[in-house]
This record gives C-alpha cells, sequence and structure tokens, in this order.
C-alpha cells in the first residue's frame, strides 16, 4: 500500500511539473524572445513558435542543470523536499500560475515556485539557505537596475546621430559575439561546464596573461567570434539597413529564447529533483522531459502571445527591440551560471522600460510598472505562505 501511495504522489508530482513546463513555453519564455522580430516583421507568427520551442529544448538540455539543480538542492538546507513536499510545492505554484492564467492576473513563475519550495522545505524542518537567498535577492533587486540601464544606454546609443547606425549596430554584434563565445554547455564537459572559447583554446597549451588572469587561447577565441559577429552584421547594414537590423534582431531572439529555456525549465522540474534516487531517472532524462514541455507550451500556445505581444513591441522598433534583448541576453545567463531562478517577465520588462525612456519615457506608465512590482512581491509572499501552511496542515493531520 505505501508503494502505491508513493508511485502515485510521484505522478502527480510529474503531472504538475509537466503543467508548469507547458504553461512557461505557453507564457513569457516561450512569447518573449521573438516578439520583437515579429512585431519588426522579421519573422511570421508561426515560425517564431515553432524556433522558440525548438531553441528552448536545446537550451534545457544544454543548460539547464544549474537552475534545476538548484531548485531542488540549494534552496532549503537538508534532505527535507520528500516526495509529499516537493509534489506539495509543485502544486501549489502550479494552481497559482493556473489562477493567474486563467483570472488575468500576473503571477511571477519564478517568484511563485521559489516562494513554494522554500515553504513546504521550512515547513518540514529544512533550515533556510542564507547564503543562496543573498544570491537570489541580489540578483532579483539588481534585474532592473542593471538590465534598464543597460537598455537605456544602448538604446541612447542608437538614437544617437552622431555615431552611424552602419558602426553602432556591428559593434553591438561584436558584444553579443563575446557573450556567445563565454556562456557555458555542460555538453563541452569540465566542471560546471566549458564555453565555447575554452573549447576552442583547449587545443593550445595555456598561457595565462599575468595582468588580467586570461587564458591566451580564450580571449583568442573570444577575440575571433567578436569580428565574426561584428562582420556578418556589418555586411547586412551596408546592403540594407533596415533589413541588417531585423536578421541581427532575429538572431537576439533565437539566443533570449535558447537563454530561456536554460533558465526557465529549472522552476518546472527542479523540485523533482530530490526524487530522482527513488525512481532511478538521471538528471539529463529529466532536463529532456522539461525541455519538451517547454516546446510542446510553445508550439501550442505561444503563437497566440506572440502575436499579441508583437503589437506592443512593434511600436519599440528595432532600434529599441535591440536595446531591450542584448541585456535579457546577458541577465538570463548570468542566471543560469550562477543557478538563480529568475523571473523572464521581469528581465524583459525592466529591459523594455529602460529603452522607453531612452525614447523620452514614451510608452512607460509609472503605475503600470509599480503593480507589476508588487504582482512579483505577491507571488512569492503567496507562494511561500499557501505552501507552508498546507505541508503544515498536512503534517498535523497525518
Amino acid at each position: 500500500m505505501a508503494a502505491v501511495a508513493t508511485l502515485a504522489t510521484l505522478v502527480v508530482a510529474a503531472l504538475a511539473s509537466l503543467f508548469m513546463s507547458w504553461s512557461i513555453g505557453a507564457g513569457s519564455s516561450g512569447s518573449t524572445p521573438f516578439a520583437p522580430a515579429v512585431g519588426a516583421n522579421a519573422i511570421s507568427v508561426m515560425r517564431a513558435g515553432f524556433v522558440v520551442g525548438v531553441l528552448g529544448l536545446a537550451g534545457a538540455v544544454l543548460q539547464g542543470a544549474n537552475v534545476t539543480e538548484a531548485v531542488g538542492t540549494q534552496l532549503v538546507v537538508g534532505p527535507v523536499l520528500t516526495a509529499t513536499a516537493s509534489t506539495l510545492a509543485l502544486l501549489v505554484a502550479a494552481a497559482l500560475v493556473a489562477l493567474g492564467v486563467f483570472a488575468g492576473y500576473p503571477i511571477a513563475t519564478a517568484f511563485t515556485v521559489t516562494g513554494a519550495v522554500v515553504g513546504v522545505g521550512l515547513a518540514n524542518g529544512g533550515g533556510p539557505a542564507v547564503a543562496k537567498y543573498q544570491q537570489i535577492v541580489s540578483l532579483w533587486v539588481l534585474t532592473p537596475f542593471v538590465g534598464g540601464g543597460i537598455a537605456y544606454g544602448t538604446a541612447r546609443l542608437l538614437r544617437n546621430e552622431s555615431v552611424p547606425e552602419r558602426t553602432a549596430v556591428p559593434a553591438l554584434a561584436g558584444v553579443v559575439g563575446l557573450l556567445v563565445a563565454n556562456i557555458r554547455f555542460a555538453a563541452l564537459g569540465g566542471d560546471g561546464g566549458r564555453s565555447l572559447a575554452e573549447a576552442g583554446a583547449a587545443a593550445t597549451p595555456p598561457i595565462v596573461l599575468p595582468v588580467v588572469d586570461v587564458d591566451l587561447g580564450v580571449a583568442a577565441v573570444s577575440g575571433l567570434f567578436v569580428l565574426v559577429a561584428a562582420a556578418l552584421v556589418r555586411r547586412e547594414m551596408n546592403v540594407d539597413p533596415g533589413r541588417g537590423q531585423r536578421r541581427f534582431l532575429l538572431v537576439l531572439g533565437g539566443l533570449v529564447a535558447f537563454s530561456a529555456g536554460g533558465s526557465q525549465v529549472g522552476l518546472a522540474i527542479g523540485p523533482l529533483v530530490p526524487l530522482l534516487d527513488a525512481v532511478a531517472v538521471p538528471l539529463p532524462a529529466l532536463l529532456v522531459g522539461g525541455g519538451l514541455g517547454l516546446l510542446v507550451g510553445s508550439w501550442t500556445g505561444a503563437p497566440r502571445m506572440i502575436k499579441a505581444l508583437s503589437q506592443d513591441y512593434s511600436s519599440l522598433g528595432p532600434r529599441r527591440s535591440i536595446a531591450a534583448m542584448i541585456p535579457s541576453f546577458a541577465i538570463a545567463q548570468t542566471a543560469v551560471a550562477l543557478g538563480i531562478p529568475v523571473s523572464f517577465n521581469e528581465i524583459i520588462v525592466s529591459a523594455i522600460i529602460g529603452s522607453g525612456y531612452a525614447a523620452g519615457g514614451a510608452g512607460v506608465s509609472r503605475e503600470k510598472m509599480a503593480k507589476t512590482a508588487l504582482a512579483w512581491i505577491g507571488s512569492l509572499v503567496l507562494a511561500f505562505g499557501v505552501a507552508y501552511a498546507a505541508f503544515a496542515g498536512i503534517d498535523l493531520l497525518l
């Protein structure tokens, strides 16, 4: 009887995790990355939904381990995420997300899952992971200022008449090339994964530059990425500046979609990590399952959201969209590298606000900003409170 109850609990947890994966794929991680490109007429809605699903799956498999393990093992001290606790955390988070979807409230998935996992963990006797909380809160608080600030500066650069677009846009492409060269992939091996630059320099003997403490081979490969990215975009800009911006925006959308998969999959499957030993399922298989959930969500639910969001992004124009997407990609990759669950809505909205202020505050509503921030905080507090009370109640009854 006990074995049947445990199996039933695991099935419920898997179904709740699948729903979370689908809702994330259909929501911000599936719709936001390509909405600017659709708004700029760089890609069709249906094609965007298909591409974002594939890239989200790739990001989940290649980069999802850090955030997944952090959500499953680092938010609470002690082995307290039992099958019942993990299932309850997923059910609370999934119920709140569903409530937000159907009632029209902006429930933030990252804050909801984090609050639910911490709530059940502490209710089950776990200790607070203070150091991890400091990391998480620091990134959450800094994201609006750093992302918005970078977007503001980038948008100002692109609007500066003294800086030709044929120079500014390729220069930004070079920055993106540098970021791509140095993001880490678990599939490339090494402790915590390796970057493309490190993999490319592996065949050469390590020569560390004494002042900056950087391997010369890694620096050379990174420089090559910068030059190639800048040259490709410059060639497009020389042929047709408008088309060059749209194609660059399309590439940025792909990078953000990939990063979203690596960042958001952990929110759906992270609570299942403590249960892997009991069911003999390796983490890579769990990542594939979560990535497939994101893909299905992107294919079935994202096109409608992309179409709706693209109307808002079309008012931004390609330059402001580019300015918003670059810091979004950088912050998402930072969260992936540090293993921090982060709200993709927070990243994107902050960047859009920053680029909006560069245009004189166009389309930026302070009232809407305040309500959105309160919704994020409310999602965290509500999920924590409900999960804690629910587990305490179940523990008292049983």
